[in-house]
Formats: structure tokens, C-alpha cells, sequence
């Protein structure tokens, strides 16, 4: 009677440990796939923070800015520059 006793606790404690080892290994493959998930994430964030530091370095060239002036508010260069002296006395 005490095997039987033993038999049955061995093998529900085998069933048991088999249990928690699918489980782990359930919740490690949705973690990694979580984690693959975020390096793609990364990955495309990256890569749109390389194409606004582009944007960024085209909308800042003074060419473009001065273009940009011209066109849009009519600006031109003086055609006749003086200076004026002020004397103090």
C-alpha cells in the first residue's frame, strides 16, 4: 500500500513539474516575441529619427531660408547702402 501511496505522489509530481515547464515555456515565448515586437519598434523609430534630422538640416540651410523669403514676402536685397555718421558735438 505504501508504493501505491508513492507511486501516485511521484507521478502526480511528475505531472505537476510537466505542467509548470509548459507554462514557462509558454510565457518565455510570448516574451520573446514581446521583445521582438520592440526591436522592430526600435528599429522603425530609428529610423524616423534619422529622416526628421535630415527634414531638419534641409529647413535650416540659410539658401533655403533666403529662397524662402524672397518668394513668400517679396524680400530683396538694398540696392543702395549708406552709412550715416553722427557726430557728437
Amino acid at each position: 500500500m505504501k508504493t501505491w501511496i508513492a507511486l501516485i505522489v511521484l507521478l502526480a509530481a511528475t505531472v505537476a513539474s510537466a505542467v509548470a515547464l509548459v507554462g514557462a515555456r509558454h510565457e518565455a515565448r510570448q516574451l520573446f516575441i514581446q521583445l521582438e515586437a520592440a526591436a522592430q519598434q526600435h528599429d522603425a523609430e530609428r529610423v524616423e529619427w534619422s529622416r526628421l534630422q535630415l527634414e531638419l538640416a534641409f529647413l535650416g540651410e540659410s539658401s533655403r531660408i533666403e529662397a524662402q523669403a524672397r518668394e513668400s514676402l517679396g524680400m530683396r536685397q538694398p540696392r543702395d547702402v549708406g552709412l550715416l555718421v553722427r557726430s557728437d558735438g
